[in-house]
């Protein structure tokens, strides 16, 4: 896959590091709400973008479940998690993915939060049955040595990507798997000092397909294309606040 657009926006973009405070400011409390609202959106929670905003800012919207406004809060938190791992340089490990995972279920399900499943599980609606629930300890750390080796012979997108179906190829947790593995995608993708790659909700069809059909023969590029996409989008974004393109996404 071609990735030189992605570069060319990048180089630009870290030619102009440090960016201005007031604009990182800024982009960081943008993209805590449209991260947070898609992610959750793609999941099935009700809340809108606008709700989700209010909710961040401490108001019950009424009308809502109380794990909707747990799933909202829960996400917010593990973003500032993932920038504290970015900023001390923290390597992913099994303690980081529960440590993420803990936060996701906060509230929720805390009998299961920051724990491997116990039992077996089926996805709804997708013909893929994980691993049998005594493999998912080797196999997350076959999936964390692969990171670590094999995995950095990759673009850092694909190798986001990849990791992301790995992940959710195992389902190694009993509930919070995809907003689990968006973030450990975008943790991986920030580490290497991209932007982090909102999946959208109006993407959440061609992601899901892209991911069934990596279920189903292996082939991952149609999930890397869509993560490339919401990279670039985000890339735009990033340059349009600092006037140097017109596209704002």
């Amino acid at each position: 896959m071609d990735f030189r657009r992605i570069e060319e926006k990048k180089k630009l973009l870290d030619s102009k590091r440090p960016l201005p405070e007031a604009l990182v400011k800024n982009l960081k409390e943008h993209l805590l709400v449209e991260w947070t609202y898609h992610s959750n959106a793609i999941e099935g929670n009700t809340l809108t973008l606008s709700e989700t905003k209010v909710v961040l800012e401490g108001i019950t919207v009424g009308g809502k479940s109380l794990r909707e406004h747990f799933e909202v809060i829960n996400h917010a938190e593990a973003i500032v998690l993932i920038e504290e791992l970015i900023s001390k340089d923290t390597r992913i490990s099994e303690f980081v993915i529960k440590q993420i995972h803990q936060l996701i279920l906060k509230n929720i399900r805390e009998r299961e939060a920051g724990a491997y499943r116990t039992v077996n599980v089926f996805i709804q609606g997708s013909p893929h049955i994980p691993p049998m629930n005594s493999l998912v300890p080797g196999l997350m750390r076959d999936l964390l040595e692969w990171l670590d080796n094999e995995g950095k012979t990759l673009h850092p997108v694909e190798r986001a990507a990849t990791f992301h179906h790995r992940f959710v190829h195992i389902h190694p947790f009993i509930d919070g798997n995809g907003r689990t593995a968006r973030l450990l995608m975008n943790l991986i993708l920030m580490q290497d000092h991209y932007p982090p790659a909102i999946i959208r909700q109006e993407d959440r069809s061609n992601y899901y397909n892209a991911l069934r059909g990596a279920d189903e023969t292996g082939n991952v590029e149609p999930l890397v294309l869509l993560v490339s996409e919401a990279v670039e989008r985000m890339l735009d974004s990033y340059l349009w606040a600092l006037g140097l393109s017109d596209k704002r996404s």
